[in-house]
């Protein structure tokens, strides 16, 4: 008995090494549907949803630090929020919202009179959003990719007509909506520019000059009191004021905010949000929507429904209004701000936005920029509210504490001097998402869920805009494999010998060889593996590359790089991206044993299916045995294009997803 018993082990041990070593084949797993057998893919489609883009900036015009992004002016669906409208009404319904500023991809200031970087954006935009800032003086474009290039050369155009501004003050006007948007609008130009996502839509700004504070209130419970600093472009929230109102004005004199809605003023400590004095507001015709300002001389005007006011506080603690305006004017102001030049900048209610000149003596006005001005200034938004930021030429911060050239209200590491700004991958915001099929070269579910890396590149960059290291920010989200599989990457333009040291990976099944300087050993290209079992990573993991010497971007190339995994920890079985190369220490599919529907080695079955997609987005998984043409309903139609057609085939939009089926 006990001999029959060893000779069962025995012929088990060999069964389970004997599998160990192979490699299922179609007879291993499910038929796949008839649906993702029949797609007709063009010969050479190489299932990539994103392009290298290269942006060249020409810019002679004088040290400026560029924030480039991705664009679109298409706006996504944020939910529904409920809210009291600028007229006290409480109203639900869905918010849309713009993600330009959430698409940041690189910063930088010109060197020798030029800026040139390499970014990868998903192939659905069509145009890069460039934001130029000399001194907190903002001017922005629009350029279109062609050919995947884009080209912007500055001019000194606007600069010259700075020259005729009132003594050495330049105003931008600040604005905010309910939609969350903080944009500023040049009152020379007309000219907008994007400057931040709010952390909620408001209907109120107010600016504190000296220290370069804007203060916001949101328009919904609990009503936060927002600030944001213009320098460092950050948001906090200071409290909860607990009510609404359409009115916010700083009082420079005092260091308070005034706050008003309906027939009540009240003020604020910046500092805290702790309510300090209220007063009742006496002759208003309408109570509804409008905004308070301060004039230089300290007086102070209100707008409402029914027009622009002057308030003064009489002997009984109360403010009386006198109108200013005609009884009717035809449109209904929201907001309004004093320019350097003490004229009254007015926003009317509607969703187009106008603005309007108005004098304070007369009530005279003119519409000056949007649909009504008819100069071609139309604003594809609200303005909600305003207030003006002035920028003084003799009052420059010119602080660089690390002496790298970048002001430290431009330098990402400020107290670094070998590091100053960030190129991503994705975006600042944003991640991407490599998913493999593990039985190459033989055919898989297409669920794309044995090994799904979720990542964030960074590459961080010095004053001449090289790289000093690079940051991968991962993780393995889905983990639908039966093997052990290790996961890496290969940089190919850069010699193993130029990385200086490799921190932050996960090895623990002692197959891969190391270098020193944690590469991977026996690569003539730098490789490096991040796990050799991509359980290792199922938390989010920083590698950090740091490199010998700065090198360029061209050198470097754009993340995601040459990704692979390793199969069941078999070092020579790699599965790439289609069309991508083998590292020097992987095998050709012609060196496998089992059913090999990928001949050529280029990682594209004989039906033209990859084993391996790349997307720059957060791409939702298909559940186990889910085939990714049934989880995503047009993607059939996006490949047999060729990548024409449908090219957000993943994106969250109405009918793209079946999210039942999605993990």
């Amino acid at each position: 008995m006990k001999t029959a018993i060893n000779f069962f082990l025995k012929i088990s041990i060999t069964v389970l090494l004997f599998y160990g070593c192979n490699f299922p084949t179609n007879d291993d797993i499910d038929d796949l549907d008839d649906d993702i057998n029949s797609l007709t893919i063009p010969v050479g489609f190489d299932f990539s949803t994103y392009h290298d883009v290269t942006v060249t900036i020409n810019d002679n015009g004088g040290y400026a630090k560029y924030d480039v992004y991705a664009y679109t002016d298409e706006l996504y669906d944020a939910g529904t929020e409920t809210f009291e409208d600028e007229s006290g009404e409480t109203v639900t319904e869905t918010v849309y919202k713009s993600e330009v500023l959430d698409k940041l991809i690189f910063s930088g200031v010109p060197v020798n009179g030029q800026l040139i970087q390499t970014v990868n954006i998903p192939k659905f935009y069509d145009k890069i959003y460039i934001r130029r800032n000399e001194h907190l003086n903002y001017t922005s474009s629009i350029v279109a990719i062609v050919d995947q290039e884009v080209n912007y050369s500055f001019t000194n155009s606007q600069a010259a007509l700075r020259t005729m501004a009132v003594k050495n003050v330049t105003d931008y006007l600040y604005s905010v909506n309910g939609d969350g948007q903080l944009f500023q609008i040049d009152p020379l130009t007309g000219v907008l520019t994007d400057l931040s996502t709010m952390p909620m839509g408001s209907y109120t700004c107010a600016i504190d000059q000296e220290n370069k504070l804007l203060y916001s209130i949101g328009r919904s419970s609990p009503y936060p009191l927002m600030k944001y600093s213009i320098v460092a472009d950050s948001w906090e929230t200071v409290a909860n004021i607990g009510f609404g109102g359409p009115r916010l004005e700083f009082n420079s004199k005092n260091g308070l905010l005034y706050y008003s809605s309906g027939s009540r003023l009240y003020t604020f400590n910046p500092s805290t949000g702790k309510r300090l004095d209220t007063w009742n507001i006496i002759g208003l015709h309408n109570t509804d929507g409008g905004d308070l300002v301060f004039a230089d001389d300290g007086k102070l005007f209100l707008c409402s429904a029914s027009g622009l006011y002057g308030l003064e506080l009489d002997e009984d603690n109360n403010y009386q209004s006198t109108r200013i305006s005609a009884d009717n004017l035809p449109f209904t102001p929201t907001s309004m701000t004093f320019d350097s030049n003490q004229e009254l900048w007015i926003a009317d209610i509607s969703g187009y936005a106008n603005l309007i000149i108005m004098d304070t003596e007369t009530g005279g006005w003119k519409y000056q920029y949007g649909v009504k001005a008819n100069n071609n200034t139309t604003y594809k938004r609200s303005i909600h509210d305003l207030s003006t930021f002035r920028v003084y030429a003799d009052n420059k911060d010119e602080t660089d504490s690390d002496g790298d050239g970048i002001l430290d209200q431009d330098d990402a590491y400020p107290n670094d001097a070998e590091a100053a700004f960030e190129l991503f991958t994705p975006s600042k915001y944003g991640k991407g998402t490599i998913a493999f099929e593990d039985l190459w070269p033989a055919t898989g579910d297409y669920d794309f869920n044995d090994a799904v890396l979720s990542y964030q590149a960074i590459a961080v960059l010095n004053a001449e805009n090289l790289a000093v290291r690079l940051e991968l920010i991962c993780n393995i989200k889905a983990n639908g494999a039966g093997y052990t599989n290790g996961i890496g990457l290969e940089i190919e333009g850069l010699d193993p010998s130029q990385i200086e040291s490799v921190t932050g990976p996960i090895l623990t099944h002692n197959y891969i060889g190391l270098n020193a300087n944690g590469t991977e050993s026996g690569q003539d290209n730098a490789v490096i593996i991040l796990a050799d079992d991509v359980d290792n990573i199922l938390k989010e993991t920083t590698i950090s590359i740091n490199f010998v010497a700065p090198v360029s971007t061209d050198d470097l190339g754009v993340a995601p790089f040459n990704p692979f995994i390793i199969v069941n920890k078999v070092r020579e079985k790699e599965i790439h991206l289609p069309n991508k190369s083998i590292t020097s220490l992987g095998s050709g599919s012609l060196e496998f044993t089992g059913q090999n529907i990928d001949k050529d080695g280029d990682f594209i079955s004989d039906n033209g299916l990859p084993w391996a997609i790349s997307i720059i987005h957060d791409f939702k998984v298909p559940k186990e045995k889910t085939n990714i043409i049934n989880a995503y309903n047009f993607f059939g139609a996006w490949a047999e294009s060729g990548g024409k057609t449908n090219v957000d085939w993943y994106k969250d939009n109405p009918g793209n997803r079946n999210d039942d089926l999605l993990e």
